[in-house]
């Protein structure tokens, strides 16, 4: 549908997105450029609608059907609604309820062998959130959980660092990660935090549960003493000498490629 007048009211979720807050208020999120907007197409109830340059109209036109409209419209009118300048050819509105509704129990690996998790307490940078998913997603990850004061996973720069892997991995919001740890014991999930204590092992020397869940913190204050306390072990990365942390994201990554029992080529 190609559209020729910026006040089309099909346009409505697309409006000055800089001035919305981080989480909306009308039930949906937004997901730019074509991985983002791949994935939400691909994947059944997600998509409410696509914006598309025009240069791009072939490509996603023949994905309109009765649930999802494809809006086609100029560089100029794209810019205008969106309210900056818009680069990325494509953006997609999406609904949240299929993501926030998700439950602990909908998203556990249970009666199987091997499982990885990965835990996120506080952790408030949109770009950390978006590289912790991709994180996840690239080392075989079955679910992540996070707390309830963490960056909204589903901030379109979030999805956009993601590569749109939020949408495609298992997540869930916990209200309470003390609880949480608890009830992943139940599963005979194993926790372990990175954390930089007296009593964490080098992460050379641990070996991993083959069921594990990695639990990471944010990066000024680290993970809170209450959930040090709830899991079963620590571990920290050797690094050279002067040097005692990394990113958040990057420690993931480190921790994730030594834990990880999912399956990797």
């Amino acid at each position: 549908m190609i559209i020729e007048s910026i006040d089309d009211p099909r346009l409505s979720p697309f409006r000055n997105v800089r001035d919305k807050d981080l989480k909306r208020e009308d039930g949906l999120f937004l997901g730019e450029g074509p991985l983002t907007v791949d994935k939400m197409l691909s994947m059944e109830g997600v998509t409410k609608s696509v914006l598309v340059a025009e240069r791009w109209a072939e490509r996603y036109l023949p994905q309109a059907h009765d649930d999802v409209e494809i809006l086609v419209a100029s560089k100029d009118v794209m810019s205008e609604v969106l309210g900056f300048s818009f680069h990325r050819g494509v953006i997609g509105a999406g609904y949240r309820a299929p993501f926030e509704n998700r439950q602990l129990q909908d998203i556990l690996p249970l009666q199987v062998d091997s499982a990885t998790i990965l835990l996120i307490e506080g952790v408030g940078n949109v770009d950390n959130i978006g590289l912790l998913f991709r994180n996840a997603a690239a080392f075989a990850c079955d679910a992540v959980i996070i707390s309830s004061d963490c960056c909204d996973p589903l901030y379109r720069k979030s999805l956009r660092v993601s590569l749109g892997h939020v949408l495609s991995t298992p997540w869930c919001v916990s209200a309470n990660l003390a609880d949480t740890i608890k009830s992943l014991k139940e599963q005979d999930i194993s926790t372990v935090a990175a954390a930089l204590t007296e009593n964490a092992l080098s992460l050379n020397d641990f070996s991993s549960p083959n069921r594990v869940a990695l639990l990471m913190g944010q990066e000024r204050n680290g993970i809170s003493a209450t959930l040090l306390q709830a899991v079963d072990a620590a571990v920290k990365i050797p690094m050279a000498p002067g040097v005692d942390s990394l990113n958040v994201a990057a420690a993931s990554a480190v921790c994730l490629h030594q834990l990880s029992q999912g399956k990797r080529q």
